[in-house]
């Protein structure tokens, strides 16, 4: 079906906006029917569950005249949805995922997780529920806009494929064989859409033009050939704690810059109109520290809070190991030590070279006599959209006509590994335009959605369909 170019009837955006405010609960509902099924992923005992969650998906779909296929992987499949659209009309690749993370603690929760809940919160109704804005809530934004463009123009104002995963929140770990396979059909689309990101306050629209990479790795360092007792060989034997604690020590220097040979290299000064938009944000480090009670910044001293989160590399120590830790007293110098160490890269950083410069600094600064092994786990380039990019200046325009406000173009700390992987295997850019709030508690307990976002989220993907059909 819909295998052929359409021709669309003479309607305006505002035709498509009054439909979806007059079905508002029927989207709702159909939302809390999602929101109920526990897709899991990380959990065998929930694969059903994800398989469930798929086929409800591909059902709406079909309902709007897409043609469906659940693809098979080795764990959860992948739903793949095809519409094409008038002849000439844009083709956009929508991407988001249908899994969710584990709801445990269940006892923190203050409704069931799956049992979506509506309740009021500060800013007016807010739906409780895991996946509420981590990714169904989102997911289903501009799944309503795509059917009420079916429903009063009998199909979308451009060529639509949609990707919907089940393993986003296992690392996605099937999704590049899965790209590989299907890359001659994705490879048409013009560019990708996700919404799985944020706003920058619950009045002010934001689309995310930069995610920063990632190299994440593992140093073990193994000294004597046994543990020893620290009285017969303190100050004969270097500890392999104090040899790590030596290493990691001097990854940083004082004034927080990465202490790696070439690191800075390859990373881009801000651009002055970017610079000066942020510092237009008003944001409060004071603020934003004090919610995790911590009242002094850290990072590259000298620079703006908000380029340090966004547009600067980082190092962090994230686990570090050796020795007696059970309780009591062991007087013991152990035979080795480890950490996991992250570094978050700025687009130009390239992760290979990265990870050479930390296994050469970490060779120029071990003991003679001791071993280093370094494992990397993962590695992933940062990624940054220009905002010179047609679809991110479409997006600031229907932003600006649904909020009545300009929308800001900011950056993640984070990293969306699938935004890097449709570039480099399809050679596509994202628009990364997301409707969450800094206290939707993703990933914890009472994670929630505001219906004013949602709402908003909604009429913005189907002002934006129109925008590229010139349907406005």
């Amino acid at each position: 079906m819909n295998d052929a170019p359409r021709s669309l009837p003479a309607i305006t955006t505002q035709t498509v906006l009054d439909r979806i405010q007059a079905t508002r609960a029927q989207a709702h509902a159909r939302l809390m029917e999602f929101l109920s099924i526990p897709s899991v992923s990380a959990q065998p005992a929930h694969a059903p569950d994800c398989r469930r969650a798929a086929a409800w998906a591909r059902t709406e779909l079909d309902a709007i005249g897409f043609a469906t296929r659940l693809v098979e992987t080795p764990g959860h499949p992948v739903l793949l949805a095809t519409r094409v659209g008038p002849a000439g009309a844009p083709h956009l690749l929508y991407y988001g995922h249908y899994d969710v993370q584990p709801a445990e603690p269940f006892a923190l929760w203050t409704s069931p997780p799956f049992t979506p809940t509506l309740t009021e919160g500060r800013h007016g109704p807010i739906i409780t529920a895991r996946g509420a804005v981590d990714d169904k809530g989102q997911v289903t934004m501009w799944l309503e806009a795509l059917r009420a463009w079916h429903e009063v123009a009998g199909g979308p104002p451009a060529t639509i494929t949609v990707v919907l995963e089940g393993e986003e929140e296992v690392g996605s770990v099937n999704l590049e064989a899965f790209l590989l396979d299907h890359a001659p059909e994705l490879r048409a689309a013009d560019i990708a859409i996700i919404s799985d990101t944020g706003m920058w306050d619950i009045d002010t629209p934001a689309i995310t033009t930069r995610l920063r990479g990632l190299v994440y790795a593992e140093l073990q360092v193994r000294g004597p050939s046994r543990d020893l007792h620290s009285g017969l060989y303190g100050g004969s034997a270097l500890n392999p704690i104090n040899a790590l604690t030596r290493i990691l020590g001097g990854l940083q220097d004082e004034q927080g810059r990465v202490q790696l040979p070439g690191f800075y290299e390859d990373v881009a000064e801000t651009a002055t109109a970017q610079a000066t938009e942020w510092a237009a944000l008003g944001f409060d480090e004071a603020a934003f520290l004090g919610e995790i009670g911590l009242s002094t910044p850290a990072g590259e001293a000298g620079r703006p809070a908000v380029e340090r989160l966004w547009a600067r590399p980082t190092m962090d120590i994230n686990g570090i190991s050796g020795g007696y830790q059970g309780p009591g007293a062991k007087t013991v110098i152990a035979s080795e030590a480890s950490a996991k160490v992250s570094f978050r890269l700025v687009a130009g950083q390239n992760p290979p070279d990265i990870l050479a410069a930390f296994e050469t600094f970490v060779a120029d600064h071990t003991p003679p006599g001791y071993h280093v092994e370094i494992r990397a786990h993962s590695m992933a380039p940062g990624f940054e959209v220009s905002a010179a990019n047609p679809y991110v200046g479409l997006a600031r325009q229907v932003l600006a006509e649904e909020y009545q406000r300009d929308a800001v173009l900011i950056g993640s700390g984070g990293s969306i590994p699938v935004v890097e992987s449709l570039r480099r295997i399809l050679g596509l850019d994202t628009l990364l335009m997301g409707f969450g709030l800094n206290d939707d508690q993703v990933h914890s307990p009472n994670e929630k959605f505001d219906v004013r976002c949602l709402d908003h989220g909604t009429n913005a993907h189907a002002r934006l369909l129109g925008a590229l059909a010139r349907y406005i």
